[in-house]
């Protein structure tokens, strides 16, 4: 039985953001010291919980079970600058946490989900940049009683990194962008591919392409489909010209991963890149390379169509 990872995708409202960053990003922040800047930060609630503000802090850990415990000790703590406030508290604590292949998973009680939509997506944020400086953690996750947090249309938030909230003071509306994907998952059998429908937001200086290709690498989240790319798997870079999408993967793409198909992870990048507007066909390569044979049977020098034969049937 292959294991299914059941967490993906960040989906924040765009308002929401734009109020992080009219209120969040102000200018209380002092100039801090070259010292200052190069450690870590906690991020904390400002007194109106309209934003967060940043304070330096130097962990004594240096393993990232004890650095996540002494983050999570530290953003429960009252801190020294009065004007600023815990984000967790006794209501909103963390029940349990698990670190895998880069995913830190945070699982609250019932307390976390009786939280304000404008407190609820500071916390996230707060969370999310504060956990994501330690070296082994790259994703973020969080649950309420066991079960993946869900956004006020009732879709499932899944991983996030320290990028969906990148400070950007002055930025507008302009800068964001949410869209509809389609991305596609391996079945149970592993010989064809099954669809998953998702909401995605976005900073405009992450294209659209290398968020839809981190999702799949990150796993699905509907039942009955199961990841296809291996989780160690990283993307060094991504663009389109003239309709062709080349994606240049790191050498954990070719690793066996998952009990699937040779078909399924290429088809499973092809069809979910190819369903982006201006995108018709994807050329893969790994470490810039395409003279790669793949699982001894797809050539990496083919620049790849889309192909609906490998989607199962409904």
């Amino acid at each position: 039985m292959r294991q299914k990872n059941i967490y993906r995708a960040f989906v924040i409202p765009v308002f929401l953001i734009l109020l992080w960053l009219m209120a969040g990003c102000g200018g209380n922040e002092q100039t801090k010291t070259p010292e200052e800047e190069s450690g870590y930060k906690i991020f904390y609630l400002n007194q109106s919980e309209t934003g967060l503000e940043a304070t330096a802090y130097e962990p004594e850990s240096t393993s990232a079970e004890k650095m996540t415990e002494e983050f999570l000790e530290q953003l429960a703590s009252v801190p020294a600058d009065t004007n600023l406030k815990p984000v967790l508290t006794k209501d909103v604590a963390v029940s349990s946490y698990t670190l895998e292949n880069g995913q830190l998973t945070l699982d609250f009680g019932i307390g976390y989900q009786q939280m304000k939509d404008t407190r609820e997506i500071l916390t996230r944020m707060a969370l999310v940049r504060t956990l994501c400086q330690i070296p082994e953690v790259e994703y973020v996750s969080i649950l309420t009683g066991g079960n993946p947090l869900l956004d006020s249309k009732e879709t499932p938030v899944g991983p996030m990194t320290a990028d969906s909230f990148v400070e950007n003071p002055g930025s507008t509306a302009d800068d964001y962008a949410v869209t509809t994907a389609t991305l596609y998952f391996a079945n149970e059998s592993g010989d064809k591919l099954v669809e998953e429908t998702v909401n995605i937001s976005y900073s405009s200086n992450i294209s659209v392409e290398r968020v839809v290709v981190e999702q799949l690498i990150s796993g699905p989240i509907t039942e009955g489909a199961y990841p296809t790319i291996p989780p160690e798997t990283k993307l060094i870079s991504i663009s389109t010209k003239d309709g062709i999408c080349y994606v240049n993967l790191d050498n954990g793409f070719l690793g066996q991963g998952y009990d699937v198909t040779e078909a399924v992870p290429i088809y499973s990048i092809v069809n979910s890149l190819t369903g982006i507007t201006g995108i018709s066909r994807v050329q893969i390569l790994v470490n810039g390379e395409t003279n790669l044979v793949y699982r001894e049977s797809i050539r990496f020098d083919t620049i790849f169509e889309r192909n609906l034969d490998i989607i199962e049937k409904q």
